[in-house]
């Protein structure tokens, strides 16, 4: 599956951004998805995950209550919407699917296919 991460962008603290997520090539229900950031200088860190049928979400602890991860598998697209975003959020995003069943979503080796990263930048 190949995927495409877009919706990027500079927003201002307090802001909202919605990132889109586009699989093209193997049906797209059959994965887990899950989204990932890298700030500068920092390793790269979990932030949302979604199970194919989209009944089970995990977050982790720095975001909850502040972004969802809705899929749409009609359209071949996975979100990442973001609310009252923080100059911390400040990333490139990376999307990510998984083929093997809901066991580990918040690790990078639960991953097998990654798409390019875009962008999030968040001023104070």
């Amino acid at each position: 599956v190949q995927l495409q991460a877009s919706g990027g962008g500079l927003v201002q603290a307090g802001g909202s951004l919605r990132l889109s997520c586009a699989a093209s090539g193997r049906t797209f229900s059959v994965y887990n998805m899950g989204w990932f950031r890298q700030a500068p200088g920092k390793e790269r860190e979990f932030v949302a995950a979604i199970s194919r049928s989209g009944l089970s979400t995990y977050y982790a602890d720095s975001v909850k209550g502040r972004i969802t991860i809705p899929r749409d598998n009609a359209k071949n697209t996975v979100y990442l919407q973001m609310n009252s975003l923080k100059p911390e959020d400040t990333a490139v995003y990376y999307c990510a699917a998984a083929a093997r069943g809901w066991t580990t979503p918040g690790t990078e080796s639960f991953y097998d296919y990654w798409g390019q990263g875009t962008q999030v930048t968040v001023s104070s």
